[in-house]
């Protein structure tokens, strides 16, 4: 049998070192698999409680209209609850079209606003030096805590005073930016390596082609984060465009199918069809930036 000579001068047999080097592998791997096989029993039953939700309200929004809620699986499929909606429901004359139009307007200028404002101050609290600094970082942590439906009442008025009350502009300037997404940018960018920005100050870029040619390229997982969060929360408000829009041809999808339901109470499957397909974009845009979605998530929780 083979030996090894250690540093005192005793024989180690090689065979035995080799067998107790493959059984701590083999407990090692056991272990890992033992504490996958118990997240795997976690996540599943948790996974199976947020989707069972948005499963119920799909097969709802297909059931005849005498069998919603009757059963979790009704016994038919039928369109006429989405028929129902995009007839809008009875009244010829609401756009539901144009409406869809306009939420797609309004949210995706908000989106890709509070990504490129979001990183354009990031950047500057985080890397430049200037006078206030301080005072700027730590009022956007307090502005952060401070209750949004108190500012309500103020910027309505001063959304009137400007004479933009009734107007695409009344819905898109309150939410242009993002204390939330700068505060994200902020802490992101200080991570980065001095000398990567140096050296690119050598080549002769300026502060914006730095910005927009490196920081954003490389915050791109921290970036699909905000853009699917903010166009999550703008595609979904409801509250302030009924407040700031009353002509029909101007406002969203969401406020447009209220003002349908108002008087539709009794008629549950549209209203489960309507969630539906408002719930649709924001499901295809988290399935085509799952993977960006994980890594932004693993970075956050370094």
């Amino acid at each position: 049998m083979a030996h090894a000579q250690s540093e005192q001068g005793v024989a180690i047999p090689l065979a035995s070192s080799a067998t107790t080097v493959r059984t701590v592998n083999s407990k090692t791997s056991s272990t890992h698999r033992s504490k996958g096989n118990w997240l795997y029993i976690i996540a599943v039953p948790v996974l199976l409680i947020m989707i069972l939700p948005y499963v119920y309200l799909l097969f709802q929004s297909f059931a005849p209209w005498d069998q919603v809620n009757k059963a979790f699986f009704p016994n038919a499929l039928t369109l006429r609850s989405y028929q129902w909606i995009l007839s809008g429901g009875g009244y010829t004359s609401l756009p539901l079209v144009n409406a869809l139009l306009n939420s797609f307007l309004v949210t995706i200028v908000d989106s890709i606003s509070v990504v490129v404002i979001g990183a354009v101050v990031g950047y500057a609290l985080s890397i430049l030096d200037f006078r206030g600094k301080r005072f700027i970082n730590s009022f956007i942590l307090f502005q952060m805590f401070y209750p949004a439906i108190i500012l309500l009442v103020p910027t309505f008025l001063i959304i009137r005073f400007a004479g933009l009350y009734n107007t695409y502009w009344a819905m898109i300037i309150p939410k242009l930016v993002s204390l939330w997404a700068i505060f994200m940018y902020t802490s992101f960018f200080r991570s980065t390596p001095l000398e990567l920005i140096e050296a690119a100050r050598l080549d002769g870029a300026n502060n914006f082609s730095i910005i927009f040619r490196i920081m954003i390229p490389m915050a791109r997982s921290i970036s699909t984060i905000i853009f699917l969060f903010v166009f999550m929360e703008r595609w979904t408000e409801l509250m302030w465009d009924i407040i700031v829009v009353k002509e029909p041809t101007r406002q969203t999808l969401n406020v447009l199918l209220s003002s349908m339901f108002g008087p539709y109470g009794a008629y549950p499957g549209p209203l489960y069809a309507a969630a539906a397909l408002l719930t649709f974009p924001i499901l295809l845009l988290f399935i085509l930036f799952s993977r960006n979605f994980v890594n932004g998530v693993q970075l956050v929780l370094r």
